[in-house]
């Protein structure tokens, strides 16, 4: 299993508790991005891809051509959190105005609030399913001052040592205490006018009335499924779906995979 890093930490954990289960069920996991765990199915070097983004037209056509059949499985959703420093005086902003920060149209937080620091954006590689769909909910091109961290755990720890920092991750990877972790977690207005709400609001998720929230996905070798399955039968059993939620993750009831 390769890919997503916003998925890594969870699957790690998923797959030890069911090795605790069938300790003849071999899997290795790594992270890396989800365009590195699709490219790794193309090349026959994963059974298994994480994903936090459907395929693009371009990889469709890639299995098309390959004749790679594919199985989907949405196994989570999830909620991208924009973090900032603990201390900076800002607790919401509208999705234009994050548009604005993170396209670099907006470059000082004294246009936002009383605070004149220049604003540091830490984001993620183009490979990362995450900066793929900011930047597609956001219809921007990223600022070319953006700094390219390799995973969420890098971006909070950027941010947490920047006074002047933004940046987004995976709300599993955001704790209960977010201050505790040297962060603030902004809600986000979508509209001028309208209720601003946090990606760590359980019930906005399930309502889906977060802006940035999205299914997750695993794509799987169709060659591979037999020996796959019993590790996604696990993931949707009572105990999978703990732990799904433990980490911070939603499991939304209309979601069903064929298993």
């Amino acid at each position: 299993m390769k890919g997503s890093d916003t998925e890594v930490n969870l699957a790690v954990n998923l797959a030890e508790k069911f090795t605790e289960q069938d300790p003849n069920f071999s899997i290795a996991i790594s992270g890396g991005g989800s365009g590195l765990g699709i490219t790794s199915l193309l090349n026959g070097q994963a059974d298994i891809a994480n994903s936090s983004r459907p395929l693009s037209e371009e990889e469709q056509r890639q299995f098309s051509e390959k004749n790679i059949m594919l199985k989907t499985v949405i196994f989570a959703e999830d909620a991208t959190a924009f973090v900032v420093h603990k201390d900076l005086p800002i607790e919401e902003v509208t999705v234009e105005v994050l548009g604005k920060i993170l396209s670099g149209n907006i470059t000082n937080w004294s246009e936002l609030i009383d605070a004149n620091y220049p604003i540091n954006i830490y984001g993620r590689q183009s490979s990362s399913g995450t900066h793929s769909f900011i930047k597609k909910k956001l219809a921007i091109e990223f600022s070319n001052a953006a700094k390219e961290m390799t995973g969420n755990a890098q971006i909070i720890e950027g941010v947490k040592a920047d006074r002047t920092g933004i940046g987004y991750v995976g709300a599993g990877y955001v704790a209960d205490d977010p201050v505790s972790q040297g962060i603030k977690v902004l809600k986000i207005i979508e509209k001028e006018g309208e209720k601003a709400i946090s990606p760590l609001d359980d019930e906005a998720i399930n309502q889906r009335i977060y802006f940035f929230q999205r299914p997750l996905y695993q794509f799987v070798l169709a060659e591979s499924w037999e020996k796959v399955r019993p590790f996604i039968a696990f993931e949707r059993s009572a105990t999978g779906r703990k732990l799904i939620e433990d980490h911070g993750y939603y499991i939304l009831n209309n979601q069903q995979d064929e298993i």
